[in-house]
């Protein structure tokens, strides 16, 4: 059983970027290079600035090469969540954000042909619970009235000609979600980020941060200084102590990932006939879909504990076992990867873009980080350009002072974590 994430062990090579002088000036310092900063310098790049973009270890070593390599639209708070916020023009604005942001890396993969098999498979949101199939009933209405998306509700009975289980209550069908190999795509990204101009510098960690007086920025590296007119923050739940600000401000919360062995097409089918991600309604939920070679890989919040080796062990083991409740079919099949990484979530459970003393930041996707973190690149290249109505996340920027008792470590989250859990077992 391999420990590393399946989506980069089974993407072609990436050469290697390490090691190279950095230049003493650039227009625009991306620090992260994950989806987030290949984005922000890929779009930066196109509009003509000098670019440069610094990672601690490889692209996409972090979330963006360890999540489950799902598109899915919808707010992360749910539309009836958000117009009670924000009324309804500003929810339907967030919501269309959310929708065009699935559209953008489909664009983007067409545009700069990355082969990273993109489908608008779908997505099953499917009932953990009866209740929860009544609101999804609701839920179809006010999509369908006030957000012009059209969705597809399915009973027990109908969602069995969909998934090879009789564990859930119904589902709620977006068909415009979308699949893809996001280790392709993040390669393929970077590839296109240097065709575009910028550079790419890894395994040189961004470590001080200086504001000058004309309004740039010293960038201080592991491999040397940089001075730069406008610095991008793009590091998310893998942020550090060079970033401080954004470590109070963002709770970092461990997810985990099992892909099984090939199971083969005509097994994988009858799992899941029509290759949809499925994404369940518990409080501490799942996420599963087919990988193009016809494993299933079965994602959670299985343990509420950073990832590292031992820990990533004890989470596939309670994910196999919750795997096999829902798919009983499965109970004697081999794990071939496991591994775990951070998502980093706000606490307002949405996502964070702007600017803040002149540094720029787009961070918290909690859990829609492939579509929104390209989406957002694109926005924030745009703001970087004297475009700030290009933030679809305008007015909802990190708070000024950060959480009392807080420094961004999230010790509260067994307490959480147990909570929710019991929730869950309460039918």
């Amino acid at each position: 059983m391999k420990q590393i994430p399946y989506w980069l062990d089974t993407a072609p090579a990436l050469p290697d970027r390490s090691g190279k002088d950095l230049p003493d000036e650039a227009d625009v310092v991306v620090i992260g290079g994950g989806l987030t900063g290949l984005s922000t310098a890929y779009h930066a790049a196109r509009r003509g600035a000098r670019v440069v973009l610094v990672e601690k270890d490889k692209v996409g070593s972090g979330a963006s090469g360890r999540n489950g390599s799902m598109c899915t639209q919808g707010i992360t708070i749910g539309v009836a969540e958000a117009r009670k916020r924000f009324g309804q023009e500003r929810a339907r604005e967030l919501y269309d954000s959310f929708r065009e942001a699935v559209d953008v890396v489909e664009e983007l993969t067409q545009k700069e042909q990355i082969d990273c098999d993109f489908n608008r498979s779908g997505r099953l949101g499917v009932a953990y619970k009866p209740q929860h199939f009544e609101g999804m009933r609701a839920t179809q209405r006010d999509l369908a009235e006030n957000f012009d998306h059209h969705t597809t509700l399915l009973t027990k009975r109908e969602l069995r000609a969909e998934l090879g289980s009789d564990y859930y209550h119904g589902a709620l069908l977006d068909p415009l979600s979308a699949a893809l190999h996001v280790g392709k795509y993040v390669h393929g990204l970077a590839e296109a980020t240097e065709r575009a101009g910028a550079e790419i510098h890894e395994r040189n960690a961004a470590t001080g941060l200086t504001r000058l007086p004309d309004g740039g920025f010293l960038v201080e590296t592991l491999h040397g200084t940089i001075r730069a007119k406008q610095v991008m923050a793009a590091t998310d739940a893998y942020t550090d102590k060079a970033l401080p600000w954004f470590r109070k401000r963002l709770i970092n919360v461990g997810s985990f990932i099992t892909v099984t062995e090939p199971l083969g097409e005509e097994r994988a089918r009858e799992l899941i006939p029509g290759a949809r991600l499925v994404v369940d309604s518990k409080n501490i939920g799942h996420y599963i879909r087919l990988t193009p070679d016809h494993r299933l890989a079965f994602g959670g919040r299985a343990r509420f504990a950073p990832s590292n080796p031992a820990s990533d062990l004890k989470s596939g083991d309670v994910l196999k076992r919750e795997m096999a409740e829902i798919f009983p079919q499965l109970a004697n099949v081999r794990i071939d990867y496991v591994w775990g990484g951070m998502v980093g979530f706000s606490w307002d459970r949405l996502p964070h873009a702007g600017e803040v003393d002149g540094l720029y930041y787009s961070m918290g996707y909690c859990g829609h980080g492939v579509q929104m973190a390209t989406y957002m690149g694109r926005a924030i290249a745009e703001m970087m350009d004297g475009k700030p109505d290009a933030n679809p996340l305008r007015g909802l920027g990190f708070p000024k002072v950060p959480v009392p008792f807080y420094n961004g470590t999230a010790w509260f989250l067994p307490f959480g974590g147990a909570y929710y859990k019991a929730k869950d077992r309460l039918r």
